[in-house]
């Protein structure tokens, strides 16, 4: 499968170390909103700063994070992810997929409660015509693996030009962050 979004794509090693909840919080924070400092991010992801400072120097030595240049004093150090995204696909060896395993049930852990979370916060606010765009949807289809594969390159064809926009230049009047969710579960059998 391709990379349209330019993810990082996840060694098993960088899987093992983003499993950790605070790191994955710490990550997706970063993402969503821009560089922060350890002690900004400490209370949000729900760990003291020394902790935080320690989580950010172990996402950066798996390429996650980095050094961010915000303009600040220099009594603080800054730190950006390294990617709007990050990419896993199960890895062939037994002994890796256990650090697939690991991750995925944490981001299943950290993304179960957003729909409900979103229903209650955001959905009542937003405009007739954002609301007419939003909800959800569980749709089954019967499909080969190749099959799901060419949904998937075609799905993520389609989010590319929108995932991208970087510069808010780029962004046209009346845009906004919206986020898809996307699951994809084959049966067992």
């Amino acid at each position: 499968m391709t990379n349209p979004y330019g993810d990082i794509e996840l060694t098993p090693k960088g899987m093992r170390a983003l499993a950790h909840p605070v790191r994955l919080a710490i990550l997706s924070q970063l993402q969503r909103h821009g560089p922060s400092t350890a002690t900004a991010l400490a209370p949000i992801v729900g760990a003291s700063p020394s902790v935080t400072s320690w989580h950010l120097r172990h996402l950066a030595q798996h390429g996650l994070v980095r050094d961010a240049d915000a303009g600040g004093d220099g009594r603080q150090r800054w730190w950006e992810a390294a990617a709007r995204g990050f990419r896993l696909t199960m890895p062939p060896d037994e002994a890796d997929q256990e650090a697939y395993r690991m991750l995925s049930h944490a981001m299943f852990d950290q993304s179960e409660h957003l729909p409900r979370q979103w229903s209650i916060d955001v959905e009542p606010q937003l405009e007739p015509s954002w609301r007419a765009v939003a909800g959800l949807s569980n749709t089954g289809i019967v499909a080969t693996a190749d099959e799901v594969a060419t949904i998937e390159a075609a799905i993520e064809s389609v989010l590319a030009p929108y995932v991208s926009r970087k510069e808010q230049t780029t962004q046209p009047e009346g845009s906004r962050r919206v986020r898809f969710l996307r699951y994809t579960l084959p049966d067992a059998s």
